[in-house]
């Protein structure tokens, strides 16, 4: 895979970094916040194709918000070599936007990458209601991850394959709406 390898420092940092902005933004608006991010083995956590992803994974989220009738209160957005993040502060209830992303996860091919958490008023993460497959096989993806089942080289193939697959189809779906 292509790209600027980070290392562990670097996505910590990142990390403390993320919680600081989710905290800011839930203190600000006292509603629920979006936190988007791409789900990305390995030392690389972004490049172009990823990028691309990201932005398809922002349209969706934005769409989804406009369909369901729901205001936007503030977005930020960070473009880093840890990878690509989007906070959305929203007002709606929690729960309505949990759904909504799963949604979006379940619904698109890139959604297997999609990294999309819903924090509430009281800074809790909401969980869904069934685990997150491997992205190679069928076990519980976080299990998968713990016990280092699947090699970073294997997990990169699958992301890029995946990455294919959901541009080319994205694409496919743009040029059928622009044929219309």
């Amino acid at each position: 895979m292509q790209g600027v390898e980070v290392g562990i420092e670097e996505v910590l940092m990142c990390r403390e970094r993320r919680v600081d902005i989710q905290n800011e933004m839930l203190k600000k608006y006292n509603m629920p916040l979006i936190s988007f991010t791409m789900n990305i083995p390995g030392p690389i956590k972004t490049n172009q194709k990823i990028k691309k992803a990201f932005d398809i994974g922002k349209k969706l989220i934005l769409e989804k918000l406009k369909e369901n009738n729901i205001e936007v209160l503030e977005i930020k957005e960070l473009d880093e070599n840890t990878g690509n993040e989007l906070f959305i502060s929203v007002d709606s209830t929690a729960e309505k936007i949990k759904n909504i992303t799963i949604a979006i996860e379940e619904s698109s091919q890139l959604g297997r990458l999609f990294d999309i958490d819903v924090i509430d008023i009281n800074f809790e993460k909401l969980s869904r209601k069934s685990f997150r497959k491997c992205l190679i096989c069928e076990e519980q993806a976080q299990e998968c991850g713990r016990s280092r089942k699947h090699s970073i080289e294997e997990l990169q193939e699958k992301v890029e394959e995946i990455l294919k697959n959901g541009l080319l189809q994205n694409l496919n779906l743009n040029s059928k709406v622009k044929d219309k």
